[in-house]
């Protein structure tokens, strides 16, 4: 069962009830992060993210982890891109405390000095230890020279700088603009009752003053740059990146079951030739980052810096046959249980479930369809995905990006 219902002040709540589950995931999810960041505010998502933690007028940071521990309920959050999600998993028997503790820490933090001080110090360990790792690296500096400097090109962590100079004013801003009801979407999966899920959504979210939201505007090009970080490493690091379709295209399905086939698995071309046939890497993989006006796909390698180029040659050339579009009905298949499997598991979680009906309810105002997803990917034909194909390989809107200890970066 699915329902969905939208607060007086625009906030939206989405349900969805699990029964013959003992638990359930409760999260809050806001429409931003460090795509809609300006320069000055570059890593203030995540910043905040971290801070929501450490207080309210009612308990110290201590207190809001001790509470949870005490229920046995698991607590968390994440920035992204587009999005800044809070959540917890709780016994159904302690939802209601549950979600009454995240409420408070996400509607009342108080950021005191004192640990805006200590966590300013967490999150700069976090951004040097971001450095340590050039798989991490690697993918930023793709996404920098997919997009440049602003939107979906920035790092979610920030710069050091900036998150030195974060005031408390500065935060409370932000947050004033950017969490407000109508950017909110508060999501349940599993064994909740509809009625009580809303209520507390309603209790605790309903006091909240319509803004009025307005959102802000996104500069989108996508770019074809070649950045390079060099560091004296056992292994160079290498990624390409492809113009892809938005989340919502009516061929992201097609698209979604090429990368499997691409590189989302053992089974995947990348991995049988890179890997298992040339023995060039331990980990080649490709993914996608679909978001409300693009997408990229991306394929990264990590290997030996004395094989660097000769696995590079190796990537672009299983790209080179991929474009061609010579693909087995077998293959297409394979690539497409794939997804209709994952897709079966998934619903059989309950954090996956909250996050999956909640972004869908925050990205485009509806419930997440199970039944339209597996139909959709049921009725796609192996013509659907070569045709997919053929449009998503163009090397002359490719970004790349490369770290190790070489001599020179890695480029198409």
């Amino acid at each position: 069962m699915v329902e969905s219902t939208r607060l007086d002040n625009g906030l939206r709540v989405i349900v969805k009830r699990m029964e013959g589950l003992l638990s359930v995931t409760m999260g809050i999810l806001a429409g931003t992060g460090a795509a809609f960041e300006t320069d000055s505010e570059d890593g203030i998502s995540h910043f905040i993210e971290h801070m929501q933690f450490k207080g309210t007028p009612s308990r110290t940071a201590f207190e809001i982890s001790d509470a949870f521990d005490a229920l046995g309920s698991q607590v968390n959050a994440f920035t992204g891109k587009e999005m800044t999600c809070y959540y917890c998993k709780s016994t159904s028997e302690h939802a209601q405390k549950s979600f009454e503790l995240l409420a408070d820490l996400f509607l009342n933090a108080t950021f005191p000095e004192e640990e805006m001080v200590r966590e300013k110090g967490v999150v700069i360990e976090e951004i040097n230890m971001n450095e340590d790792s050039p798989e991490d690296l690697c993918l930023d500096l793709l996404s920098a020279a997919a997009f440049g400097p602003d939107n979906y090109g920035r790092n979610i962590l920030g710069p050091a700088e900036n998150v030195s100079s974060f005031t408390r004013e500065q935060m409370f801003a932000y947050k004033a603009e950017r969490y407000c009801p109508e950017n909110i979407v508060v999501s349940f999966a599993g064994n909740i009752g509809v009625g009580e899920a809303v209520a507390l959504a309603a209790q605790y979210f309903g006091g909240m003053k319509k803004t009025g939201f307005s959102d802000r505007k996104k500069n989108i090009s996508l770019r074809t740059d070649a950045l390079f970080r060099y560091k004296p490493i056992e292994q160079a690091h290498f990624a390409f990146s492809f113009p892809s379709v938005p989340r919502e295209d009516p061929a992201y399905p097609a698209v979604q079951v090429m990368n499997v086939i691409l590189g989302g698995g053992m089974s995947s071309r990348l991995f049988k030739r890179v890997r298992e046939e040339l023995g060039l890497a331990y980990s080649v993989y490709s993914y996608l980052s679909n978001y409300a006006e693009t997408g990229l796909l991306t394929v990264y390698a990590g290997v030996n810096p004395k094989k660097a180029e000769k696995a590079a040659k190796a990537v672009l050339d299983v790209l080179e046959d991929f474009k061609k579009g010579d693909l087995s009905e077998e293959e297409f298949t394979r690539g497409k249980q794939q997804l209709l499997s994952g897709t079966v598991f998934a619903q059989e979680n309950t954090s996956s479930q909250m996050l999956l009906y909640g972004k869908q309810m925050l990205y485009t105002g509806e419930a997440y369809d199970f039944e339209k997803r597996m139909a959709e990917l049921s009725a796609l034909r192996r013509e659907d995905v070569i045709e997919t194909i053929g449009r998503s390989f163009d090397f002359d809107r490719a970004a790349a990006a490369s770290v190790g200890n070489l001599e020179k970066g890695i480029s198409l």
